[in-house]
């Protein structure tokens, strides 16, 4: 059932509890404060919100260090907020996705604090452990240049343990039946609660533990079955929304052929995106627009611009990621462990209209787009704060103290101020009142992606055009298509299109008032503006109707 699918046609929009909007004047965001803030995400069109770690932490790792996770950070307020604002999101019709944090605890969780003083507790194996210290104990972590072992001792047991992260994020024994369990209760209680699915961290080190002796194992997918069992045995059109930074063929095996993951975000193509977007080459992006274009028939890709994190462009020959280095983050300190950079979309774009061609192209890629909270505005970034917080501001909601986030004299974390990117120049309040802002820009082109559902439910075919420059699709769904033309480059050029089927069919603007009549031979030729964008949809009824009055 379509409904069941309810994912394929979906925008959904990430935010972080903390530094979305505070309700009580302590700095920090809360469950009220998001509440207050649905009228605002329904008006923007969002299908489904998905949250960062809420749950209790000490912060180390912004929320990934989790120390209950059956519970609510008393920050954000209570349990009984949380059904609340699960209650007024349901009320508007927006699904909530919530983080899922299993592959590590934070050291300071109970289960680890038992494990790591006593040997013989039950909690002792649900961690990984090694007597000795391996002799890859320095190799492997996710944040090099920050965090320089793998394995760390714990005087308590003598014993040292395994943390792909950082050293106080222990990570889980998955292998254990009992951990096993545990997770299916943690996925049980947030389901009871009303979550429509769960964001699963750090996939790829969920599946895959380490051996004591340096060797690789091969990693588990038979678990990722194990969890969508789960979870739709309780809830039949819950999701499970993986990240997994792998090459195209081994993300095949991540969907198990429509029995893993539901949904999986798209690193490769946001890392060819990007270059594109950096060279004007649009060339790699349809490469990676083919590669990942087969996908089981429930399956289907998030695509994204930004997310919380860094610009992961690991995937990337070494030239191709320089060129992306160069273009949007020469500064070393823009950078961040040798493969990413740690600035929003905004300031690295810089002009407008690179914005909007950006986005245009992001909602027509064949998948769920995500937008990361403050991209519909145009935030930028602090480069002065450590890491990858850098692109975790506060929302900037007006021009008033804080950006209208928080009255308080000290905010969880600083709100942009002066310059370009300050609250007092990008606002939600401002935006609102302009018809020609970014704000009222993107809520259009969300209801244009939604109003097309041929994008996320249709084939996806990248019509082969001889301009570098240039990247066009073609998406077919139940006998219509709609096609989506853009250019990466200053300069304006024209295009000649010829579509799968060639027909005599209209292409009409679904952006602007025009239309574009093909050819003898069935094809079209296309004006693209200086990073122009163009959206159409073929053969509709008012072109038939234009065709017959002037057969008349």
């Amino acid at each position: 059932m379509l409904s069941d699918l309810w994912y394929r046609n979906a925008v959904f929009y990430s935010l972080d509890v903390e530094t979305f909007f505070d309700s009580d004047g302590d700095g920090c965001g809360d469950f009220e404060g998001l509440s207050r803030r649905l009228d605002y995400l329904e008006a923007l069109g969002v299908d489904a919100v998905w949250l960062s770690p809420f749950q209790p932490s000490p912060g180390g790792d912004d929320g990934y260090d989790v120390t209950d996770y059956y519970g609510i950070d008393p920050r954000f307020g209570s349990l009984g907020d949380f059904v609340e604002f699960m209650h007024e999101a349901e009320s508007r019709g927006i699904r909530v996705v919530i983080d899922f944090v299993v592959n590590h605890t934070s050291d300071e969780h109970s289960w680890f604090r038992d494990a790591s003083r006593d040997k013989h507790s039950r909690f002792h194996d649900w961690y990984v452990w090694s007597k000795k210290r391996p002799p890859d104990w320095q190799s492997g972590t996710v944040f090099p240049g920050i965090q320089k072992t793998t394995w760390s001792y714990a005087r308590g047991v003598g014993k040292y343990y395994f943390h792909r992260f950082y050293d106080f994020e222990p990570d889980l024994n998955i292998e254990n039946p009992q951990v096993r369990e545990e997770i299916r209760r943690i996925m049980g209680f947030w389901l009871e609660q009303g979550v429509a699915g769960f964001r699963v961290d750090a996939v790829p080190f969920i599946l895959e533990k380490p051996s004591r002796d340096g060797g690789k194992r091969p990693l588990d997918f038979e678990y990722l079955s194990e969890l969508r069992d789960f979870l739709q045995w309780r809830v039949g059109d819950a999701v499970l929304l993986g990240e997994a930074n792998v090459p195209p063929r081994e993300s095949q095996r991540y969907f198990a052929k429509g029995g893993g993951l539901h949904m999986m975000f798209n690193f490769w193509v946001n890392q060819h995106l990007f270059y594109a977007l950096a060279s004007g080459d649009a060339r790699p992006l349809a490469k990676a627009l083919r590669e990942t274009a087969r996908l089981p028939p429930s399956a289907q890709w998030a695509t994204f611009l930004r997310n919380h994190d860094e610009l992961d462009l690991g995937r990337l020959p070494d030239e191709q990621r320089e060129a992306v280095f160069e273009q949007f983050g020469p500064d070393p300190g823009m950078q961040l462990y040798g493969r990413g950079i740690r600035r929003r979309l905004a300031s690295m774009l810089g002009d407008r209209k690179r914005i909007e061609l950006a986005y245009s192209l992001l909602f027509s890629l064949p998948g769920t787009p995500v937008l990361r909270y403050g991209e519909e505005i145009g935030m930028g970034d602090d480069l002065s704060l450590v890491e990858r917080n850098a692109v975790r501001t506060p929302m900037q909601w007006s021009a008033e103290r804080n950006g209208g986030f928080s009255i308080a004299e000290k905010c969880v974390r600083p709100v942009i101020e002066g310059g370009p990117y300050g609250y007092e120049r990008v606002n939600v309040a401002d935006q609102q009142r302009d018809a020609d802002s970014l704000l009222r820009w993107m809520t259009r082109m969300i209801r244009l992606r939604t109003q097309c559902p041929e994008i996320g439910w249709g084939d996806c075919r990248v019509v082969p055009v001889r301009a570098h420059g240039v990247v066009a699709t073609e998406h077919r769904w139940r006998g219509t298509t709609v096609v989506c033309v853009h250019n990466l480059r200053a300069q304006p050029t024209e295009i000649r299109l010829e579509l799968a089927d060639a027909t005599r069919e209209a292409l009409v603007d679904l952006i602007d008032d025009d239309e574009s009549t093909p050819d003898d031979r069935g094809a079209h030729r296309l004006a693209l503006d200086a990073y122009g964008y163009r959206w159409y949809r073929l053969g509709t009824r008012n072109s038939a109707l234009r065709r017959r009055r002037q057969s008349g």
